[in-house]
Parts: structure tokens; sequence; C-alpha cells
């Protein structure tokens, strides 16, 4: 009796030290300590984790460059008029679309990158991969690359975006294996509900009182606030002295390939 009572407490031991040392996939939603003054924000132990997995959320922040970008998930009407102000100031950006987007709004897709923007995945349903397999990442990476491809001739999907920033150590580390490169941001606000109207001046406040060199800008096309002010945008920051680069200029600079 003793022995079987013995056996038990080894066991149970010895499931609790493996239990104990399987690695926890812990959730981040993306988030960071504003600062102003044209000062990066704080991004705590966010910074070091992307790097880690090659991942990007500013440029250089000597060096009076801003990246912009636009998160769609589904249109709103105001897509075209961004493109128009785009092309009038000779600014690139990228488009990070969903499935659904890209399925729904072929003729803007082709457009972007027909004017010369790139197009980056925001996952094809718009899925958390923190609650998804390595499976369920590939396929559903694969299915809207597919289709980017497809209508767009875009060569390749390089850049990725989580759905609603949420991010693990694992999904970090597959979609890096897979030769994506994850983008956050730096500079972004809440802009994400079409049926909020502040009018320009509210999204031309909040995008400069938290600009500075390097940042990477996001922005939603959903938003009327949004459209208005980018005109404004640009102006007054090419006044400040600050320059328009692309995602694929970051990565030349830091060296890295692109495909």
């Amino acid at each position: 009796m003793k022995k079987v009572i013995l056996l038990v407490l080894v066991s149970l031991l010895c499931s609790s030290l493996t239990t104990a040392a399987t690695p926890v996939e812990e959730t981040y939603g993306y988030g960071y300590k504003k600062q102003y003054n044209e000062q990066p924000p704080d991004l705590g132990f966010y910074a070091p984790l992307i790097e880690k997995y090659n991942g990007i959320y500013m440029g250089d922040p000597n060096q009076k460059k801003v990246y912009l970008t636009f998160d769609n998930g589904y249109e709103e009407g105001y897509t075209s008029t961004v493109l128009d102000i785009l092309k009038e100031k000779k600014v690139p950006a990228t488009f990070f679309l969903t499935g659904h987007y890209v399925d729904d709004e072929q003729n803007l897709v082709k457009r972007m990158v027909k004017e010369g923007h790139i197009i980056g995945n925001h996952s094809n349903k718009h899925l958390d991969y923190t609650k998804a397999s390595e499976a369920q990442m590939k396929k559903d990476l694969k299915d809207l690359d597919d289709k980017i491809k497809k209508y767009t001739g875009q060569d390749t999907v390089q850049f990725f975006r989580p759905a609603e920033g949420k991010f693990n150590e694992k999904s970090l580390a597959v979609t890096d294996e897979l030769g994506y490169v994850n983008v956050f941001w730096t500079v972004a606000f809440v802009d994400w509900y079409s049926d909020r109207k502040n009018g320009w001046k509210h999204a031309f406040n909040e995008v400069m009182e938290q600009v500075h060199p390097g940042a990477i800008i996001l922005l939603h096309t959903v938003s009327q606030d949004n459209a208005d002010a980018l005109s404004h945008l640009i102006d007054e920051l090419r006044k400040r002295g600050y320059e328009f680069g692309s995602l694929e200029d970051l990565l030349w600079e830091r060296h890295v390939p692109i495909y």
C-alpha cells in the first residue's frame, strides 16, 4: 500500500513539474505610453520582444522621416479620397488588408498597387492569432496572400499586421519564420468607428501631438476625419521638415532583404 501511495505521489510531482516547465503563451494587446514634443513612445518590454522576431514599430528616431500605414477591414467610401491625396502629394503608403476587403474592393486594391503603394497582410479572416494553431495561421496567411497576388500582380506579401494588435511570442515566431515582417506603430488613436465624426482637426491634432522622427503612423480609412485631415497632415509634416518613406525604405535602411 505504501508503495502504491509513493508511486502516486511521484507521478503527481512529475506531472506538476512538467506543467510548470511548459511555457504559457500570454496574449498581448499592443500598446505604449505616449510621449509628446516629438519624442517616441515608451513601448516597455514590447520593443525587445518585437525586435527578437525581426518586427518593426518605428524607423530611425534621429531621422525626420515618417511612414504612413492604413488598416482596411471594410470600405466606407473614403479610400478613393485617401488615394487621390497620396497621388497628388506623391506620398507612399502601406495598406494592410483583410480577405473581406480584397474580395469586395478589387478595383481599389488594384489601384493601390498600380499607384505604387504596398499591400500588407492583415489576416484573411481578421483572425486572432493568439488563439490559432500554427496550421490555422499558415492557412489564413496563404489564403490572403493568394488573393492579393491574384488581383494585383504583387509578387510577394512581406508585411504583416496582427488583427486588433493582438500577438504573443508564438504568433511572432511563426510569422517571422514564414518570412513576414510584423509591423506595429508609434502613432495611433481611436479612429476605427465610422459613425464617430469629430471633424478633421481632431484627427490632425491627434497625429501632430504624437508624431516624432521615425514614426510609423496607423490610420483607418473608414474615418471621414482621417480622409479630410490627410492633406493637412502631409503639408504640415513637410513644413516641419519631415519626409515620407515606405516600409521598404525602412527595411533597406536596416539592411533587411526585400523580397
